[in-house]
């Protein structure tokens, strides 16, 4: 059973069946210390899941350049907010997976980072060919961030998130087989980016994090008068 919570239940089965392949893939996972410490996450959502994501009528936007940043068309980017999650049971099962006690606790505990008081954010990424992202490091509002790849066009494989040891060195590309992920806990130098690169079909990504009450796009938040908490 779930323990009682103040968010919105959606289907107990459904959030328990997240949550158990979610822990399952952070006992699975790879840690690699260079060039800063991160690790890669592999069958991460259960199928149902997945396949429930990728199925969202939503349709990729259309944008001319990024400019090297994804602020740069806010306008146009997605998330599993309040919005999104009473209108798709996907988008709510989700959320209230990585908003509940045993995720947030798990992710805590093998990562050995301090969540309190935070809120949960996970943007829908939908990138087309053209897109690129400059190298950078997560705001400092960021207590943490997994990028969970959901493509599935012609090799998407190749579509992983770049790891630079500095600004303007590339260390190493992510793998990003279907429902596999990469996952760091910000600092001043988990370096990262998405060097620009063929995108034959749709680049479709998770973007996890867990945010301080600093956090000023109130409206991207899953829940934003409720912090997580273990």
């Amino acid at each position: 059973m779930l323990e009682e919570t103040t968010f919105q239940a959606g289907s107990a089965v459904s959030v328990q069946n997240i949550q158990q392949s979610i822990i399952r893939s952070l006992e699975a996972s790879h840690r690699e210390e260079a060039p800063n410490r991160h690790w890669y996450l592999h069958q991460v959502l259960p199928e149902d899941t997945c396949r429930d994501v990728v199925a969202l009528p939503v349709e990729p936007p259309r944008i001319d350049d990024t400019q090297g940043k994804r602020e740069t068309h806010n306008s146009s980017r997605r998330f599993f907010n309040r919005e999104a999650n009473e209108r798709f049971d996907a988008c709510r099962e989700t959320a209230e997976t990585f908003q509940s006690p045993e995720v947030v606790g798990a992710i805590e505990r093998f990562f050995d980072v301090d969540l309190a008081n935070t809120n949960l954010r996970i943007e829908h990424c939908l990138d087309t060919d053209g897109f690129w992202l400059a190298p950078h490091t997560d705001l400092g509002v960021k207590k943490f961030t997994m990028l969970l790849y959901l493509s599935t066009d012609p090799g998407h494989e190749d579509w992983g998130t770049d790891v630079y040891a500095d600004a303007d060195t590339l260390a190493e590309t992510a793998p990003a087989e279907f429902n596999s992920a990469l996952v760091f806990v910000p600092s001043n130098n988990t370096w990262h980016g998405f060097h620009k690169r063929p995108i034959t079909g749709l680049r479709r990504s998770l973007i996890i994090n867990y945010v301080t009450q600093d956090w000023c796009a109130r409206h991207e938040l899953s829940f934003p008068e409720q912090p997580v908490s273990a």
